[in-house]
């Protein structure tokens, strides 16, 4: 298998959708009617599974856990996923972003956590964004209260002394972003070669950024790897070769097609005249009725500033999340918008996947996305978990 040939072949194909350093911009190559669509009725697209949480083979601390948090029904990601998982049958999940991915790969792993006859069993997480990462270990938190279970988060921007400090302690769950997770391989403190289950989740996100090679390198150290998962909302047939070589004769869910957006967004576009003021044109959409919790996406870092400067000084209270700004800084802005204290959260693309936010009413792209899967992965911040949302993308 020629990897280094399917890869290079592969980034041709599939530019990085996030940050010009010459802010230049990068032509798209989406046809702005595509992302005109209706919202289909929730009754369409519920899924209604055959057994609920209550009576699955599963814990029953963990089943109060998931009740307490107002899971009452497995969505189809989970359900058609999780025999095949509690065999520890690799796996390959394709589902659109929303529809309980996070939950589909912790719940097996909890629930095989508590098996008594498997007190070794430990699992390495491996996701693209710091955002996500803390999301992970957020809601495997909650399913595991009052487990004695533990998890340890690996991400840029914080201390790594204190990732060093929890690396000593026993972990179940290690999450991490495969760059931190590298460097702390390479220190010595992260080793690997015991831990059993692999989690690959956003894979297509972390190929768009670069991190073939640290997660090749992160993975050929497991030397004991019995089980691999990947999740994934979308699927470029350019991926095949590598996801072959992370995943041994797996068995494939596919709960989306991978190339589509969700049926609970609706989509349009505002086409911004010659000579126009767009930024008015922005302020009379977010003053329209319904628009509560906004996240808007900026191609670049300077522009999300700059928007964001704007929006505040127009009487909009709004945030940002983007490359440039401290772990910190984005864990507040991302707390603000979750209470709803800010209205809207300007972000890049940092934020497309791994914001995890109850409620986004809209997502307005102020400019037109690079390319389709980058637009998927936005407008998957609304319409989640069966609720309606809606989607608009200025055109120039």
């Amino acid at each position: 298998m020629n990897t280094k040939k399917n890869n290079k072949a592969f980034h041709q194909n599939k530019k990085r959708p996030q940050q010009n350093k010459s802010n230049r911009k990068i032509k798209s190559t989406i046809n702005p009617n595509r992302l005109i669509q209706e919202a289909q009725e929730e009754k369409a697209s519920k899924y209604m599974a055959i057994k609920s949480f209550n009576e699955m083979d599963l814990h029953p601390q963990l089943k109060s856990n998931l009740k307490q948090m107002g899971f009452i029904n497995p969505t189809e990601i989970q359900e058609k996923t999780y025999q095949h998982l509690l065999l520890k049958h690799n796996l390959i999940g394709l589902a659109n972003t929303g529809t309980g991915k996070t939950g589909a790969f912790l719940i097996p792993i909890l629930h095989n956590l508590l098996d008594q006859n498997q007190k070794n069993f430990k699992t390495l997480i491996i996701v693209p964004t710091r955002e996500l990462a803390l999301q992970v270990q957020d809601e495997f938190k909650k399913l595991s209260r009052g487990l004695n279970l533990s998890v340890s988060c690996h991400i840029g921007g914080t201390s790594v002394s204190a990732d060093v400090s929890s690396l000593k302690r026993h972990n179940d769950v290690i999450i991490g972003t495969p760059g931190r997770l590298l460097d702390l391989m390479n220190r010595g403190n992260l080793k690997l070669a015991s831990m059993q289950t692999l989690v690959l989740d956003e894979f297509d996100r972390m190929l768009d950024m670069g991190f073939i090679q640290d997660i090749r390198r992160i993975v050929n150290s497991m030397k004991s790897r019995e089980h691999t998962m990947l999740f994934s909302a979308t699927m470029d047939p350019k991926q095949r070769s590598l996801i072959n070589e992370m995943v041994k004769d797996p068995v494939q869910v596919s709960v989306s097609n991978g190339d589509s957006t969700s049926k609970n967004v609706a989509q349009d576009i505002i086409r911004v005249p010659e000579g126009a003021d767009k930024f008015n044109m922005l302020l009379k959409l977010l003053t329209g009725d319904g628009f509560n919790k906004v996240i808007l996406f900026a191609e670049t870092k300077r522009l999300a500033d700059r928007l964001s400067k704007k929006l505040n000084q127009s009487g909009i209270k709004a945030d940002q999340i983007h490359g440039n700004k401290s772990q910190n800084y984005r864990v507040k802005a991302l707390d603000k918008f979750k209470k709803g204290n800010i209205k809207v959260l300007v972000a890049t693309d940092v934020a497309a996947r791994g914001v995890d936010v109850v409620n986004v009413s809209h997502v307005i792209n102020y400019q037109l996305p690079n390319d389709y899967d980058t637009y998927i992965h936005r407008i998957g911040r609304t319409g989640r978990a069966g609720k309606q949302g809606s989607a608009f993308t200025f055109v120039d």
